[in-house]
């Protein structure tokens, strides 16, 4: 297994940027393709399932889509010179499954032309690419998206094709980003692409994504060599028991833990589904699309762990005879989302949150890393990487050319602070990607809600960067890497 630079000691926390992190910390930041390409039916793009998704009436917020997003396509030199100002050197980006293979099956050389070109475009400017294969913009030409156990294999030539390209310039891979959302609130919730409500659907997506993962990876270990890192990104909640003393309580928290977390980090890291959950989850049927040599697969050792976190949560004791009125952005009844949990109520802690109503509690993060590193990835001895960790706030005004985001800059001192206590107390995280370089298109939310370090003007695409962009490139650069 490939190893990562790393370093024993950790400096005593100085000046502004509140820490210096071990030598060889990886210090990045992320985007994704449908997010912010646009260039939706140029050269040769065929539509993804979130450009159907998009077309439906009441799919996205004020009928927004990907069609320019960011115009990151046409623009990306001017992306990347802007990123190498800010110092940050590492960048993780997505390639597009619909741009590659627009029919779901033939390889389209001009869009393996593009990222070509986007990867020189880094690597003259000293940029690191870490890539990510999967990114939610599945071919909708594939019958049956993720439901199709076929995909599996189709993925697993996808991987083939774009490393045969770049694998001679990238060294840093991630399989899936947040099967999570792309299973259970994808098909179960009606949240994202395909729009679904379905929960058995849900369960056979996430045990196909996974067995893609586990082919992807077989694929790749058959042609990468002693400097490539193979790895998946899998995002993360940290749940919280109301009353800790309570049976009732506790059980809603191994319910919620079970269909986030463990139903992913169980296959991947020991090879089988948590019997609770399996049980929790009944006639939707976890495991039961799982044949002979399924599991070995999907459990192919890796050389990383993706942490996505964007908050925690409270839950208390499941009561069946409260009826659901939780909705989701669309209006749906979100009673299949959390597949096995769906009748756990949440609980409003007093702490600050973001404008996507997200709980901003950054010592979360840090628990999450040292339950990670105690149960999972130090057992297998498997590094991290924080690969999106970020906020959204209403930050749409430009004043005397600055756009002012204290609660973003807050938001990642505080979150930057935690994955540094939880080095200091073992947890083996490698690296941190702010989510994200920029405003984009953010989903079933469309253009509302703003990620973004630097700002994204939509009606002329001009970039500014915001307060919290000058402050993140003071912590990489405090920690010598500019």
């Amino acid at each position: 297994m490939t190893t990562f630079p790393t370093s024993s000691t950790i400096p005593e926390t100085t000046g502004r940027p509140a820490h210096i992190f071990p030598e060889g910390f990886v210090w990045g930041t992320a985007t994704a393709a449908f997010q912010i390409e646009g260039a939706s039916t140029e050269d040769g793009r065929g539509p993804s399932i979130w450009d159907v998704f998009c077309a439906e009436p009441g799919a996205v917020a004020n009928g927004d889509d990907g069609s320019v997003a960011c115009d990151h396509y046409h623009r990306y030199p001017e992306d990347l010179d802007l990123m190498a100002g800010l110092g940050l050197r590492n960048y993780r980006f997505s390639t597009s499954m619909s741009r590659i293979l627009p029919d779901g099956r033939t390889p389209n050389p001009a869009g393996l032309d593009f990222y070509d070109r986007l990867v020189d475009a880094m690597l003259e400017r000293d940029i690191a690419p870490w890539l990510t294969l999967y990114h939610w913009d599945l071919p909708a030409a594939i019958p049956g998206g993720w439901t199709n156990r076929e995909v599996a294999d189709i993925f697993a030539d996808y991987a083939r094709v774009v490393f045969d390209r770049l694998g001679d310039r990238v060294m840093n891979w991630s399989t899936l980003n947040e099967p999570w959302c792309s299973s259970f609130l994808s098909y179960a919730c009606g949240e994202h692409a395909p729009g679904h409500t379905e929960p058995a659907e849900a369960t056979a997506a996430a045990h196909h994504l996974l067995l893609a993962h586990g082919k992807a990876i077989g694929a790749l270990r058959e042609v990468t060599g002693p400097d490539h890192r193979l790895g998946i990104t899998l995002n993360f909640t940290h749940v919280h028991a109301q009353d800790p003393d309570s049976p009732g309580d506790q059980d809603a928290r191994r319910r919620v833990d079970g269909a986030f977390n463990r139903v992913f980090l169980d296959p991947i890291f020991r090879g089988s589904y948590p019997a609770d959950v399996v049980q929790d989850m009944g006639s939707a049927g976890l495991g039961s699309h799982a044949q002979p040599g399924d599991m070995e697969i999907i459990s192919t050792p890796i050389d990383f762990l993706g942490v996505n976190f964007y908050n925690g949560q409270m839950v208390r004791a499941v009561d069946p005879s409260i009826p659901l009125t939780c909705l989701s952005r669309r209006g749906l009844l979100r009673r299949q989302a959390l597949v096995g949990a769906e009748q756990v109520p949440s609980v409003r802690r007093d702490v600050p949150r973001t404008d996507m109503g997200w709980e901003n509690y950054a010592p979360d993060l840090r628990d999450l890393l040292l339950r990670l590193e105690r149960d999972y990835t130090g057992v297998a001895g498997v590094p991290m990487v924080i690969t999106e960790n970020g906020a959204a706030y209403p930050d749409d005004t430009i004043v005397d050319g600055q756009v002012r985001d204290q609660d973003r800059a807050d938001f990642l001192r505080g979150h930057l602070t935690a994955v540094h206590e939880a080095i200091q107390e073992g947890a083996d995280v490698r690296g941190y990607f702010a989510w994200s370089f920029m405003d984009n298109f953010e989903w079933a939310w469309g253009y509302d809600k703003r990620f973004g370090l630097v700002h994204v003007d939509y009606d002329t695409l001009k970039r500014t960067p915001k307060q919290s962009a000058h402050y993140y490139s003071e912590v990489v650069a405090a920690n010598g890497l500019n």
